[in-house]
């Protein structure tokens, strides 16, 4: 969606006056209502418009424009954050995309170049669209011309970064296992690379090299070896410790020898969402050139059926030197993350997260309003909270306590797997578990099952991958301090 700034509305079609609950009319939109006799004001009164968040209002062939067509605009109540008028482009996409109009200027006559580089990432994540189909499918074909007297430079090319990485990330959860797999992950990451991302595939054999026998054991029982895909961006002067990002990336998930049934199993291609959202906010990072120090790390892997899966009483030893017992097949994601995540502590990070669609109990707990969050560190569970009210990917924080560890004793290994009652509380408890393994850094553990495909359309996604997660943590990083090089 090429995207062009210019002092004076340019010859299109359509123009869209962006207007809030005030309905004050800046100068531009002033001059054309004056040239159109006022004809704006009246029809402002008449449609007894209110500028509510992402209203549209289609005017035509007003005496003296040029534009066939003029939308105003509803940006809400005057002063809202940036995700208002984030969620006011994306509904501006969707009515472009249904009156089929392929050229529009955004006339903005604001002073605010956060507001107006909200607006024009939320048409970006308004206009996503995915399809395998014969024909193809790509985003409805759209030009937006910025009118403005603002240099929105700085704040726009970070939005775009950011939309970007959200759409990276949706793409990868949207693709299924049939395209996306062990075997191709790595060759989606292309993006990164291309980007200044470091990119390092661990195969199987590196893998068993290692010792990192609980991604191997996952991965067992399919045709597709396993991965670990660690990516690293350092650009020149950023602080020697890295933010450590971990995602699980279970391409497939049947859930083993526990077997799941059919509609459980439908939407599995999904439950590597934590792993896309980490690819795209790296991907996010570097393309607005960020000056911090990143690595990621994710675990690729399918949780198949076969006669080499992994068992129930297996006793697996991981990377890290402890010895699990598994419990339950179906409980794989907190097996590869526990091999990740002590990977990622390997490189004596400043601060650990990871992101997994884990639990089911998290979404029967908190609903598809809020994630949850679990974190050893009160001042890093804060900024996650802040950071994901500003981009409107809500957590909630939920106990990460030493009763929860009880659970988790086995007389024949460091840890179970899962406690033993399979619905009293999993998500902290495999919180809980995951612990085990952070090696005593500063650790977050972002639990998104729940939010990583929309059922329907949604303020600023359609229908499919939502790449949930990648807003916040950039928003996250963007708002740490300084860190010394």
């Amino acid at each position: 969606m090429p995207v062009t700034l210019s002092p004076v509305a340019t010859a299109t079609r359509t123009l869209v006056l962006p207007l809030d609950a005030t309905l004050a009319l800046g100068p531009r939109a002033a001059a054309l209502d004056a040239t159109a006799g006022g004809a704006i004001t009246r029809a402002l009164t008449a449609a007894r418009f209110t500028a509510a968040e992402g209203a549209c209002l289609d005017l035509f062939a007003l005496p003296g424009a040029d534009a066939a067509r003029v939308v105003v605009l509803g940006l809400g109540a005057p002063g809202a954050g940036a995700l208002v008028p984030a969620r006011a482009g994306a509904a501006l996409a969707r009515h472009l995309e249904a009156a089929g109009e392929s050229a529009a200027t955004l006339v903005f006559d604001g002073t605010d170049a956060a507001q107006l580089a909200a607006l024009v990432h939320g048409v970006r994540l308004g206009n996503y669209r995915f399809g395998l189909t014969a024909q193809g499918e790509s985003p409805f074909a759209l030009d937006l011309a910025l009118a403005t007297d603002l240099e929105p430079g700085a704040a726009l090319s970070r939005m775009e970064a950011v939309a970007e990485g959200v759409c990276f990330a949706r793409d990868l959860v949207n693709y299924p296992a049939s395209h996306l797999n062990p075997d191709s992950f790595a060759d989606f990451l292309a993006p990164l690379a291309a980007a200044g991302i470091a990119i390092e595939v661990l195969d199987a054999e590196a893998l068993a090299r290692m010792g990192m026998n609980a991604v191997l054991a996952v991965g067992a029982g399919s045709a597709r070896a396993p991965k670990v895909i660690v990516l690293r961006y350092r650009p020149t002067g950023s602080p020697a410790a890295p933010i450590a990002l971990v995602g699980k990336g279970i391409c497939f998930d049947a859930g083993g020898l526990a077997i799941k049934s059919g509609p459980q199993m439908f939407d599995m291609r999904a439950d590597m969402s934590g792993a896309a959202a980490v690819a795209g906010t790296m991907l996010a990072l570097a393309r607005q050139g960020s000056r911090e120090h990143v690595v990621g790390v994710l675990g690729i892997a399918e949780n198949l059926l076969s006669g080499t899966s992994y068992k129930p009483g297996d006793i697996v030893t991981t990377f890290a030197g402890k010895t699990v017992e598994v419990y339950d097949t179906d409980c794989e994601g907190r097996m590869v993350l526990a091999d990740i995540l002590a990977l990622a502590a390997r490189s004596e990070p400043r601060v650990i997260v990871d992101l997994a669609t884990l639990t089911y109990s998290v979404m029967q707990g908190l609903g598809h309003v809020f994630a949850g969050l679990f974190a050893t560190d009160d001042g890093l569970a804060e900024a996650l909270l802040r950071a994901g009210e500003t981009v409107g990917e809500r957590f909630w924080r939920l106990p990460l306590d030493p009763a929860y560890q009880e659970a988790l004793r086995s007389p024949v290994a460091d840890l179970r797997q899962h406690a033993e009652d399979l619905h009293d509380g999993d998500a902290p408890h495999a919180a809980a578990f995951l612990h085990a393994f952070t090696g005593g850094f500063p650790w977050a553990h972002l639990d998104i099952a729940g939010k990583e495909l929309a059922a329907k359309e949604m303020p600023l996604a359609r229908r499919g991958g939502t790449g949930f997660g990648v807003r916040l943590l950039e928003e996250w990083i963007a708002g740490l301090a300084p860190a010394e090089g």
